[in-house]
């Protein structure tokens, strides 16, 4: 986790340095369902490649947001979840949702 003083100031700018990239928003949807493997990760994100991806999961895992689970098995097994910090964004996640199905709609336009 990143500490006080590596954090902006103003809280919006918080949540956009710890959540704010593309792919980093499109990880942590999939993740509102369930646990997933990097792999369906790549394969279910069109676009990404390996490198981001890998950086994605790896800074959400550093900042607390997700959780890396490795199965001790042959070959083995890694999986992804959102942490308890992860899950208390669902309602940011949702928001965005519902604004998105709204604008999509054409309930903003003029």
């Amino acid at each position: 986790m990143r500490t006080k003083e590596e954090l902006p100031a103003c809280p919006v700018a918080t949540t956009v340095q710890l959540i704010g990239s593309k792919w980093k928003l499109l990880i942590l949807r999939n993740l509102l369902s369930r646990p997933w493997r990097f792999n369906e990760l790549k394969k279910d994100l069109d676009g990404i490649s390996q490198k981001v991806l890998t950086d994605s999961l790896r800074s959400l895992e550093e900042d607390g947001i997700v959780t890396r689970t490795v199965y001790p098995e042959v070959p083995p097994r890694v999986e992804y979840a959102l942490s308890e910090l992860g899950n208390s964004m669902r309602p940011i996640i949702s928001a965005m949702e519902a604004w998105g199905l709204a604008y999509q709609k054409g309930r903003y336009e003029d």
